[in-house]
């Protein structure tokens, strides 16, 4: 094997064991975890983002999507429902020098995601151009179009344009009866949050996930090479 065949490998284990890790850590007979997932513009398809909002720098020209949802992990992550479309989103909006245009789309999700005593603020996706600075990044983009926006102390995106009230990346537990329980009949799920010191377990998980995307990308572009 060679140098570079080896260091993939290695980066594509320490991500196994990282996912593993987290996988672990979830809770018993967790559904999955209710956030915002973070799209960009592929052939014009929606792609799952490699990083997040915060350090992308989407160029003049660029689609970003998000989409509220609950998910297992990347994998299992729901697409934003509309089109990345960025001339019908930005055809009013000129080139101008010193800024770049940025097409968001936002899709709130659909009931059944919502957090208990919260539905979705629009049934259909919005969009907007945002005109944001050259060096802008995608939560730039998204503050122009979606205000207001909340973070955790952590600097994760848990809210956009006021959805959901509260929280960010919950442990959703399944609704299924343990043995020998029963379960009472429309009786939602509940909902288990990790403590507010840091990063949510499903954000963690959504970040290995990045990890695992990474360590293929580097593989396949050394095997190109």
């Amino acid at each position: 094997m060679t140098r570079r065949g080896r260091a993939a490998g290695a980066l594509a284990t320490g991500t196994a064991g990282l996912l593993l890790a987290l996988g672990a850590a979830a809770p018993a007979q967790a559904a999955g975890y209710r956030y915002w997932s973070y799209w960009q513009a592929d052939a014009g398809k929606w792609t799952y983002a490699t990083q997040g909002p915060a350090t992308d720098r989407p160029a003049d020209g660029a689609a970003i999507g998000f989409r509220f949802a609950l998910s297992e992990d990347s994998a299992d992550a729901t697409r934003p429902t509309a089109a990345p479309d960025f001339g019908a989103v930005c055809a009013d909006v000129g080139k101008k020098a010193g800024t770049k245009r940025i097409a968001v789309v936002v899709d709130f999700g659909t009931p059944q995601d919502a957090p208990a005593g919260e539905t979705p603020p629009k049934d259909s996706p919005t969009t907007g151009c945002a005109r944001i600075a050259e060096s802008g990044t995608g939560a730039d983009a998204l503050a122009a179009v979606a205000a207001p926006l909340r973070y955790d102390s952590a600097a994760m995106l848990c809210g956009i344009a006021g959805y959901p009230r509260t929280g960010c990346g919950e442990a959703v537990a399944d609704p299924a009866p343990a043995t020998g329980a029963t379960a009472s009949p429309g009786t939602s799920p509940a909902a288990a949050e990790e403590d507010g010191d840091g990063p949510s377990l499903g954000l963690l998980v959504g970040g290995g996930a990045v990890l695992a995307l990474g360590a293929a990308a580097v593989w396949k572009s050394r095997r190109r090479a």
